[in-house]
C-alpha cells in the first residue's frame, strides 16, 4: 500500500479521534497532518504488530500529547460522552446540574491510574474496537473490555462520591 492510499484510508479516523480529544477542529487539522508527516516519515519502522489504523492512531495520540505539553492545554472531552457516563439512560435535559458533572468528570478522568485512563480514551475518543485495543497492548479483547468497564465503573464511582459529598 503506498502512502497515498494510507492517507486516504486513515485520515478521517485520525481526524475523528484528534478531533473528539481536543474538542477544536484547527487543532485536530493541525495534529491529523503533523500525524501523518511523522507517519511517512517513519513508515519503514512498522512492523504490521498491529492494524496500520491503531499504529497511526497511536502516532496522532502522541503527537496530540506532545501538542499539549507544548502548549500546556488541558485535554478537552466531548461533552456528549461525558454526559452518557453520568447516567445513559436519561436524556441531558433531564440531567440537574449537568455542567458540574461534566467538569468533575473531566477531573476525575485525569486521576484514574493507567492502563485504566488510557484504555478508556482510547474506546471512547479514538473509537477504537476492544480488539484493537488488545492489539494495542499486545493483549486478548476480553482484557480491553474489562479494563475499559472498570474504568467507567471508577469514573461513575469517584462521580458518586462527589455528588455524596455536595449532599452532606
Amino acid at each position: 500500500m503506498d502512502f497515498e492510499q494510507i492517507y486516504n484510508t486513515y485520515f478521517k479516523s485520525v481526524y475523528h479521534y484528534i478531533r473528539k480529544l481536543s474538542g477544536d477542529e484547527h487543532i485536530a487539522e493541525e495534529i491529523t497532518s503533523e500525524t501523518f508527516l511523522k507517519a511517512m516519515k517513519s513508515i519503514g519502522d512498522f512492523r504490521g504488530e498491529c492494524d496500520m489504523r491503531v499504529w497511526i492512531c497511536q502516532i496522532a495520540k502522541n503527537t496530540y500529547n506532545s501538542y499539549l505539553k507544548k502548549s500546556k492545554r488541558i485535554t478537552s472531552v466531548d461533552e456528549t460522552e461525558l454526559q452518557s457516563i453520568v447516567d445513559p439512560n436519561v436524556f441531558i435535559e433531564e440531567q440537574i446540574g449537568i455542567q458540574d458533572e461534566t467538569q468533575q468528570i473531566r477531573k476525575i478522568l485525569h486521576t484514574i491510574p493507567e492502563p485504566y485512563k488510557e484504555i478508556f480514551m482510547w474506546r471512547v475518543f479514538g473509537e477504537l474496537s476492544f480488539k484493537e485495543i488488545g492489539d494495542l497492548y499486545n493483549k486478548t479483547d476480553n482484557w480491553a473490555c474489562v479494563t475499559y468497564h472498570r474504568a467507567r465503573k471508577m469514573i461513575q464511582s469517584r462521580l458518586e462520591e462527589i455528588n455524596n459529598e455536595k449532599r452532606v
